[in-house]
């Protein structure tokens, strides 16, 4: 079981509340106001693209269990997640720093970079990939938290 917390990024006003039988995320909108408008991506297609294109990156970069999850109108600061489970932590910052350069080329810059030996976050404003350890993946279930999401087919 995972043991330790992670640090959260702070540009997301995300908090982790915990107790014994609750680990979830809070998003405070008062923090995230105005976000989503300084959007980089031309329009949907653009960001839907870019996150498959992420996607498509991981897992040709050795990252398991990759997803792209649309959470258009379920969260207020982003309309894609892409999930991808790393096998170490030089290999998930490889990644990571593989994505940042092929988002700068594309007009996707990051706009925040959270690093931790377990969990990378990279926020492309309209597309936010999470890198995790495998054990932070399982503890975190990320995919359970925002079950209302549709699956994106990126393969």
């Amino acid at each position: 079981m995972f043991s330790r917390p992670l640090r959260l990024p702070q540009h997301c006003g995300c908090a982790l509340i915990s107790d014994s039988n609750l680990r979830r995320f809070t998003i405070s909108t008062a923090t995230l106001k105005n976000t989503k408008s300084a959007s980089p991506a031309k329009d949907a297609r653009d960001a839907k693209q870019f996150a498959i294109e992420c996607a498509t990156l991981a897992a040709n970069t050795r990252c398991v269990n990759v997803a792209v999850m649309d959470v258009k109108g379920l969260s207020p600061i982003t309309d894609y997640f892409v999930l991808a489970t790393g096998t170490s932590g030089r290999q998930m910052k490889a990644v990571a720093d593989e994505m940042e350069e092929v988002g700068a080329t594309k007009g996707h810059v990051v706009i925040s970079r959270s690093i931790d030996e377990q969990w990378i976050l990279l926020d492309f404003v309209d597309v936010v990939v999470h890198i995790f350890a495998q054990e932070a993946r399982q503890f975190y279930d990320l995919e359970s938290l925002w079950g209302d999401a549709k699956r994106v087919e990126w393969k």
